[in-house]
């Protein structure tokens, strides 16, 4: 299985969770795992972190996931992964 095949999850997400977002936690829980994060949206949970509480907090919660670096080649694929299932979409809406 390869990080395309799976759930990256967006940082407005992972702040949902820890706001304890009912709608959002069951959401999650319903996916497959592995669950990733990527190192941006770790980097952005962190920059927000008020004190040393907060950040060890975080770094808790951001254990729970395997945290994936970006570079051209997962970027590209990632990029036509998207666009594939875009298509579809937009091929069903079009049919309806």
């Amino acid at each position: 299985m390869t990080v395309l095949d799976s759930t990256v999850l967006d940082t407005n997400v992972l702040i949902e969770i820890l706001k304890n977002n009912q709608q959002t936690i069951k959401q999650v829980e319903s996916l497959s795992p592995p669950l990733f994060v990527s190192v941006i949206s770790a980097m952005e949970l962190i920059y927000g972190a008020l004190n040393n509480k907060e950040l060890k907090k975080l770094q808790q919660f951001l254990s729970l996931f395997t945290i994936i670096q970006l570079n051209e080649k997962f970027l590209s694929k990632l990029l036509l992964s998207l666009l594939n299932t875009l298509k579809v979409i937009h091929l069903i809406s079009l049919t309806l």
